[in-house]
C-alpha cells in the first residue's frame, strides 16, 4: 500500500475520533507514547502490536505497523519475536492469568517480568486503538 495513502488512512480515523471523543484519541497518543519508551525493543513493541491487530481484526492498524516493522528490517531474532506473539495471545486469552510455564517460556526467550507488563501496557494501548478504529469505522 503507498504511503500517502496509509498517511491519508490514519488521518482519516485521527480525525473521525477527535470528532466523536477527543478523550479517547488523547488517552491512545498518551498510552502509545509510553509504549514507545518501554524497554521492549522496536522489533518487540511494532509485534505487540501486530498481534492486538490482528487478533481484533483493525486492517488499519495492521497495515501501519507492518509498515513499520518492514521499515525495521529483518529482526535480528525472529524465535524472540515468535515469543512475544505467543505470549501476547496467552495474555489475551488468560486476561492476564498467564500460567507460570507460559511466563517461565516468555522469561526463556530473554524478556523480563518488566517486560511482561510492558507488553500488558503495550495490549491496553492497542486494544483502545483498535476497538476505536473499529467502532468509528476507520478500520
Amino acid at each position: 500500500m503507498p504511503l500517502t495513502t496509509l498517511a491519508a488512512r490514519t488521518a482519516d480515523a485521527a480525525a473521525l475520533l477527535k470528532a466523536e471523543a477527543p478523550q479517547v484519541l488523547d488517552a491512545f497518543f498518551t498510552l502509545s507514547g509510553i509504549f514507545e519508551s518501554t524497554g521492549l525493543d522496536p522489533h518487540a513493541r511494532e509485534t505487540v502490536i501486530l498481534t492486538v491487530a490482528a487478533r481484533n481484526q483493525c486492517h488499519l492498524c495492521t497495515d501501519i505497523h507492518e509498515a513499520r516493522m518492514a521499515a525495521l528490517g529483518p529482526a535480528p531474532d525472529p524465535e524472540r519475536l515468535d515469543a512475544v506473539r505467543r505470549f501476547t495471545l496467552q495474555v489475551l486469552a488468560s486476561s492476564g492469568a498467564v500460567s507460570d510455564a507460559e511466563l517461565a517460556a516468555f522469561e526463556a526467550a530473554g524478556f523480563t517480568r518488566r517486560n511482561a507488563l510492558e507488553v500488558v501496557l503495550g495490549i491496553g494501548a492497542y486494544t483502545l486503538s483498535t476497538f476505536a478504529n473499529r467502532l468509528t469505522r476507520a478500520a
